[in-house]
């Protein structure tokens, strides 16, 4: 049996401090990466725990522009579209929120699921499927966190129709969900507040809001 680490207040206080630096970037510097750094990054990522170690996370790297550009192009449309939902004074923050960082990210992946794979045999799959998904959601926190602790920043683009994605990154495995599209670079400013709470779109909720005892 191997002794764990001994993981002293220190890094706790640095583990906590990482969790707040955590922040969705919209806006990067156009620097390219470190050479290798990307590879790095996912391969922390697959450390994430996964249902029945199905590590059902599939990373696709966008590098062709012409590509880049359609999906910036789905993402224009989605986004034109999605601000319709809103009005007033709503809308006119919701139109001054830069809300991806498609045009200047030096790093795109998209990160699907593999919803049918045989890995891990579907081992606690049975009664909540779903959860092939959350552990590809749970990679991508991972990478997240890997990436801010390096100083590189990460946006998650969400407002794009998975089926036209798909159809621009010729991926024709039917059993590929798209559960991410990911903007990765150096971001251009430094928050430990979300954007969204600075822009006065949403502040963070109390704890006891969100805990009820039974």
């Amino acid at each position: 049996m191997m002794t764990p680490p001994d993981f002293d207040q220190k890094f706790c206080d640095q583990l906590e401090e990482l969790f707040k630096w955590r922040r969705d970037v919209r806006r990067f510097k156009t620097d390219a990466l470190p050479k290798g750094i990307l590879n790095t990054l996912l391969e922390t990522a697959t450390l994430a725990p996964s249902v029945g170690n199905s590590q059902p996370w599939r990373f696709v790297k966008v590098l062709d522009q012409a590509r880049r550009k359609a999906v910036r192009d789905n993402f224009e449309a989605c986004n034109q579209d999605a601000l319709k939902d809103y009005d007033g004074e709503k809308a006119e923050t919701y139109a001054s929120l830069k809300l991806s960082g498609l045009d200047r990210a030096p790093a795109h992946i998209a990160v699907f699921c593999d919803t049918k794979t045989k890995v891990g045999l579907g081992l606690g799959q049975k009664t909540m499927p779903e959860t092939l998904k959350y552990s590809v959601v749970s990679s991508i926190q991972t990478l997240w966190l890997s990436a801010r602790a390096k100083g590189i920043g990460l946006g998650w683009v969400s407002i794009i129709e998975p089926d036209t994605i798909k159809k621009i990154l010729d991926i024709d495995q039917e059993n590929w969900d798209l559960v991410a599209y990911l903007c990765i670079g150096y971001p251009e400013e430094e928050h430990d507040v979300p954007e969204l709470v600075r822009n006065g779109w949403q502040d963070r909720l109390p704890l006891q809001e969100m805990v009820i005892e039974r």
